[in-house]
């Protein structure tokens, strides 16, 4: 059975304070495992993207753990909810991938050095330019790798912070609607690639408001106001 990489023990996020309060995460409690390609699914406001926020430590959540555990031993397992921030940004740039809706790429820099910054921070430049011209490759970008983002299309892009993202070796990928503003066959090519990635052994935690990219998960959770209203599995019937 795979085992845990992330446990979620009543995480509850609040934004504000006294009246004004508005609590967008409510003791949700919540496990994903290893090999996953989990798809995080609900309405706009229903607390998916402040769950993800939290669990890929972008932000800090009011209360609750978020155990890491990434070496198969519960001895190993950190709550990164307490960690202090330059560990967790070390944790963050090392362990796990994140790849954003907007893509976040330098524009004055090219394909190649965009992905290549990251792992310029553990490595010297010849060692990084090899990992990204391989990352690169592995989505489908060899001939571009010499192109700013503003000579690729939407789709290129997108695919270039996929190997930005998978640059420093992840455990896990956190996907924040990655296809949301391409077009479909574009949409398609990056399921495509994050489905390769998952079959390499990688982790996938993905929102999604689309229904036919459900056809790529193995497991989905809906949120409904703060809280995982439902789980769903392949084997328990289809993902809705």
């Amino acid at each position: 059975m795979p085992h845990e990489v992330i446990r979620v023990e009543q995480l509850s996020k609040t934004y504000g304070s006294g009246d004004s309060a508005a609590q967008a995460l409510k003791k949700v409690s919540f496990s994903i495992f290893h090999g996953d390609f989990l798809m995080i699914t609900g309405r706009n406001g229903s607390g998916k993207s402040t769950f993800m926020h939290q669990v890929a430590m972008l932000d800090y959540p009011t209360k609750g753990r978020i155990l890491f555990n990434l070496k198969k031993n519960d001895a190993d397992a950190v709550n990164v909810a307490a960690l202090p921030e330059k560990q967790r940004i070390e944790m963050r740039l090392r362990e796990i991938g994140y790849i954003f809706q907007e893509y976040a790429l330098i524009r004055e820099l090219t394909a190649l050095e965009n992905v290549m910054l990251p792992r310029l921070m553990w490595c010297s430049a010849r060692v990084a330019r090899e990992k990204a011209l391989r990352e690169l490759n592995r989505v489908g970008l060899k001939k571009k790798v010499r192109h700013l983002p503003s000579e690729l299309s939407g789709g290129e892009q997108q695919r270039v912070a996929i190997a930005r993202a998978l640059v420093n070796d992840p455990h896990i990928i956190f996907a924040d609607e990655p296809t949301a503003n391409l077009d479909t066959v574009a949409s398609k090519n990056v399921m495509e690639t994050l489905k390769k990635i998952n079959a390499d052994g990688i982790t996938v935690v993905m929102i999604s408001h689309e229904a036919d990219e459900l056809q790529y998960a193995k497991r989905q959770i809906v949120f409904e106001n703060g809280v995982v209203k439902a789980e769903r599995t392949p084997a328990a019937g289809e993902l809705l």
